[in-house]
């Protein structure tokens, strides 16, 4: 790292002996406005240094106080937009950006990084005329007119997309590049005997490439002629039947034309297909655990594929986390507990298992079962920080709130550094604090953890449900909650702790108005908001409303027998 260092700077300094230190007009102001060219060139080039250093925020400032001496200088701009740019800074990144374009309307870089803001913001037209000028500036890159013509087609000017990629061709003939971005277009175009034309000119090249076949059976699926598709993909097999990318594409097809019997037959060909490597057979079973249809209908075979593969890589730790994962997927956790017990038995030192186990215990809510494996595996693996935190919910979830604070210590020593992982531990310790109605100590550590984060929209929202629970600080509550649903309008959690709070404020009509929205939303129920709605209805004299309500958090949730008291009260 020393040596990188030392030749930077060597660079540097070699470039600052170059220099002259007389005065120098900038080229494109008008004549009196000058600058002192060597103070520019030595803010100039710090700036690249920290810059190349990762020193982000002194780069900015050396070349915010370049840009004093030589208000004109495209290079600083475009410096500063790639720095905020890789920190996520959208805005100021087009700004700087469009800046730089604007000094020099011609240079390919620049236009480049404003075409790709341009498609991040998906404004295709604008991201159209910088490679407009790109082309114009550099006709001799082809890659960049294959990309403008995408650009075309993705904004359906097929003529224009058309017409340039078959200029490309006529130059330099069938390629795989333009010639398969042309079929692209003239699919869209619905034009299928030329896509066809096109296809047929790459296969008289390679008849059994697996990408030009591919592509051809695609123009036949979508011309509606799926039965041709599979031809193609039959006439490969014949010839090459023992060809691993072949059986893979030709999964691929299945998959999508969701002939799931013939898959089932093919997939146990490919599990055990040798020529097939172990990321591949994985990551086409990690495909249909994701399928919703074949977790609907087809359960049973695609548990039997996954013992096959199982049978393949017995000792591998990740693949036989598979069918946890899939019985999860399949909405069966219970399912997914006993095969991650049965996994941990046969090897106590996969982590993995643990972790996946202790997982599936919390969405369970097997608390007991959570605490019991928790601590056995906080014990096991004692310096993993999630084993810890995980032990810790479980022990607070069975109110031994001692135990969680002991745990949440640990792991927030071996998080060291991490700012999310002790952020995330110090919320935690908030919420024990609090469960054990410690409430000082509560609101204490959720303002430490707001100094830590204060654009956290969770800890934010917490944080005012609390407050308002205990009747305490409700106008800081309120500013909070509504924060949060600025940046969340739709998120119901979040809009429940507004509704609370404002309730709590003694605002039921607005309040009533939002647990109205969060009902109707069609969202999975939950208890919690017919128990504050019905108190807010309660509140606003509507009670035979509020017991509507407050029956329905009862069927959701039997725990909440507070509320059957609330409901004699109110039909009295």
């Amino acid at each position: 790292m020393m040596r990188a260092i030392r030749i930077i700077l060597f660079i540097l300094a070699a470039s600052l002996t170059m220099m002259s230190c007389s005065k120098k007009l900038i080229p494109g102001l008008k004549a009196g406005r000058e600058y002192d060219q060597a103070a520019y060139d030595y803010l100039f080039v710090e700036a690249v240094r920290h810059k190349l250093m990762g020193n982000f925020g002194d780069a900015l400032k050396f070349f915010d106080q370049s840009l004093v001496l030589n208000p004109e200088s495209d290079a600083a701009y475009y410096h500063m937009a790639q720095i905020v740019l890789s920190n996520g800074d959208l805005l100021n990144g087009k700004k700087y950006a469009l800046k730089a374009c604007e000094l020099q309307p011609g240079n390919l870089w620049y236009n480049m990084m404003m075409a790709g803001i341009y498609h991040q913001q998906s404004n295709i037209d604008s991201a159209i005329l910088c490679y407009e000028r790109a082309v114009k500036g550099s006709p001799e890159k082809v890659d960049l007119q294959v990309t403008l013509a995408k650009l075309y087609s993705q904004n359906r000017n097929f003529d224009k997309a058309r017409k340039l990629l078959n200029n490309i061709d006529e130059r330099f003939g069938v390629n795989v590049n333009t010639t398969l971005s042309l079929v692209d277009n003239l699919v869209a175009e619905g034009k299928y005997s030329e896509a066809h034309a096109k296809i047929g000119q790459l296969l008289e090249t390679d008849p059994d490439n697996i990408v030009y076949n591919g592509y051809r059976a695609g123009i036949f699926r979508q011309e509606g002629s799926p039965e041709k598709a599979r031809e193609v993909y039959n006439k490969l097999v014949e010839r090459n039947p023992g060809n691993p990318a072949i059986q893979l594409s030709l999964c691929e097809f299945m998959i999508e034309q969701k002939n799931f019997e013939e898959l089932f037959d093919l997939i146990s060909v490919v599990l055990l297909n040798n020529q097939i490597n172990k990321e591949e057979k994985v990551s086409l079973i990690v495909e249909l655990i994701g399928n919703e249809d074949i977790l609907k209908d087809h359960g049973k075979k695609m548990e039997i594929s996954i013992m096959i593969l199982e049978s393949s890589y017995p000792d591998d730790d990740l693949v036989i986390l598979l069918r946890p994962e899939f019985f999860q997927k399949a909405g069966n956790n219970e399912g997914a507990a006993t095969r991650l017990e049965e996994i941990i038995k046969a090897n106590p030192d996969n982590y993995y298992a643990w972790e996946k186990l202790l997982l599936v215990y919390y969405d369970l809510k097997n608390y007991r079962m959570l605490q019991t494996k928790g601590e056995e595996c906080a014990t096991r693996f004692n310096r993993s920080v999630i084993a810890k935190m995980l032990f810790a919910t479980g022990a607070l979830e069975n109110e031994n709130f001692d135990v969680a604070l002991e745990e949440l210590r640990k792991a927030d020593i071996l998080a060291g550094d991490n700012r999310e992982l002790k952020l995330q531990i110090l919320t935690m310790k908030a919420d024990v604090h609090y469960r054990s109605r410690n409430y000082d100590e509560a609101f204490s550590t959720y303002k430490e953890a707001l100094k830590m984060d204060d654009s956290d929209l969770t800890l934010m929202n917490n944080y005012a449900y609390y407050l308002a629970e205990q009747n305490m600080n409700l106008k800081e509550a309120e500013e909070m909650a509504k924060i949060v649903i600025s940046k969340e309008t739709d998120n119901n959690t979040f809009l429940d702790t507004y509704a609370w709070v404002l309730y709590k404020r003694g605002k039921a009509r607005e309040a009533a108005r939002i647990m109205e929205k969060i009902i109707s939303s069609g969202e999975a129920e939950d208890a919690e908001y017919y128990e504050h709605y019905g108190f807010i209805l309660k509140s606003m004299k509507k009670c035979r409303e509020a017991v509507v309500n407050f029956e329905k958090a009862v069927s959701i949730d039997n725990t909440k027998s507070n509320l059957r008291e609330e409901i004699e009260n109110c039909k009295r």
